[in-house]
């Protein structure tokens, strides 16, 4: 007979006893290592598939031991710290980037309740109510290692890296909360652990008479979440084509410009680290979690019990991060006015009218209303949500200006402008007998030979 999965409660972490919370710790501090080296590795030979070209493989078996040994090598670098930089903070900011990385591990949920050393724990280091909030806090805490790496550098260009970074990933963190929200108001709590357990079943829904079952995900059920989370978490996660904080072209590698050694490993590893909590993030509020698809669990009873559903979630895990590569193998970088335009003008505003009319369904739904009353009213302020949106107006371009019209509406006394033929006239300023010489000429016939 089959076993069946076990979903943990919050009692089930307050009975583990502290050694099996320490196994855990250890186990998933090595196992963000391995991955960390793994996604590395993965990048860069999908990327060079995507190029046609051959990638790593020469270290280990067909290349793949390539990220152990540039890991190994980072920390017998030679260190150099300028002059100018804070020693204390500069110091501090790698650490706070690496810590926050590895803390919002601590609650995304593996897989149910397993049997360990004959001890029935979860496959979760810890969950708390407000789960969902820990993961926040520590994005957020992340600005601050960004931040302080390009101001106790005491340089320009980790200065300006910081900055827009800054900008940047609390611009898209906004965005990416919101987009949580959405999950919040369909699961009814924000323990990561119970997230994963409301998606277990589909949802039934009756339109119009008929009874048929929504899927579970909450990335199909509610979409435009998933799309807007997907887009915040790239920019979040300064990947490209939102690299603008390192864009190698104008800041010269961002707010990590003066790092080198042991501390530039620490943000490498944090980078990597927030790709994977992102991904997994999001495999644990849209895609079921650590569960297995429906055609598995269909044909295989056991296919979430024990430790088979770790198989599942790092699966979904892997095939996220594949999106993050191929969005930096296919598409350029952004300009930065566009990139902020985007998130502030676009996202956050469709975030804010989806929930309204998501809070609306909700409401609907809870028998104030029949059910043809409630599609009806919910497709008609789709529709008028639709008409807005497209009847929008957008910003006209300006009506070219010829050279002639452009001096006539300028006032006098104003600058002059330069000439468009490339024909500097000689400065009122000048001699008369240099501003009036004769053109120079080359050999004998001055008429042909004029330069």
């Amino acid at each position: 007979m089959a076993a069946h999965a076990v979903d943990p409660t919050l009692e089930t972490f307050e009975n583990d006893v502290w050694w099996i919370t320490l196994i855990k710790l250890f186990g998933l501090f090595v196992l963000l290592l391995l991955l960390t080296l793994f996604t590395i590795n993965y990048e860069r030979k999908v990327v060079a598939r995507m190029a046609v070209r051959p990638g790593p493989n020469q270290v280990g078996p067909n290349g793949w031991l390539q990220s152990l040994t540039d890991g190994l090598k980072l920390p017998f670098k030679e260190e150099i710290i300028p002059k100018t930089a804070d020693k204390v903070v500069y110091f501090i900011a790698p650490v706070i980037s690496a810590t926050v990385a590895f803390t919002a591990f601590s609650v995304i949920p593996f897989g149910g309740v397993v049997n360990m050393f004959g001890q029935q724990t979860a496959l979760q280091l810890t969950d708390v109510p407000v789960s969902v909030l820990v993961l926040l806090a520590c994005s957020s805490m992340a600005v601050y290692g960004v931040v302080l790496a390009g101001w106790a550098s005491g340089s320009t260009y980790p200065l300006l890296g910081g900055l827009r970074s800054s900008a940047q990933m609390i611009s898209y963190e906004v965005a990416m909360g919101l987009s949580i929200v959405a999950v919040f108001m369909t699961a009814g709590t924000m323990s990561t652990s119970q997230i994963v357990a409301a998606q277990a079943d589909g949802t039934p829904v009756n339109i119009f008479g008929f009874d048929i079952t929504a899927p579970g995900w909450y990335a199909l059920q509610l979409l435009p979440s998933f799309v807007i989370y997907m887009i915040a978490a790239v920019g979040e996660t300064n990947r490209a084509p939102f690299d603008l904080p390192e864009a190698e072209s104008e800041l010269v590698g961002g707010f990590h410009t003066e790092y080198s050694s042991f501390k530039f490993a620490l943000f490498f590893l944090a980078e990597y680290i927030n790709m994977i909590t992102v991904s997994a993030f999001c495999t644990t509020l849209f895609l079921g979690g650590w569960r297995a698809p429906a055609p598995i669990t269909t044909v295989w009873e056991g296919a979430n019990s024990g430790y088979f559903p770790l198989i599942w979630f790092f699966g979904k895990v892997l095939i996220l991060l594949f999106g993050f590569i191929w969005l930096r193998a296919t598409l350029p970088r952004l300009r930065y006015d566009q990139f902020m335009r985007f998130g502030w003008k676009v996202l956050i505003p469709v975030n804010l009218v989806w929930i309204l009319f998501l809070a609306y369904f909700k409401v609907a739904r809870s028998g104030q209303l029949s059910d043809e009353v409630r599609w009806i009213s919910t497709g008609a302020i789709a529709l008028i949500v639709l008409l807005v949106a497209w009847g929008w107006p957008g910003t006209k371009k300006p009506k070219p200006v010829s050279i002639q019209e452009e001096l006539a509406q300028r006032p006098p006394g104003s600058f002059p402008i330069p000439p468009m033929d490339l024909q500097v006239p000689p400065s009122p300023r000048a001699r008369r007998s240099v501003a009036e010489r004769a053109p120079a000429t080359v050999g004998g016939d001055p008429e042909t030979k004029e330069v």
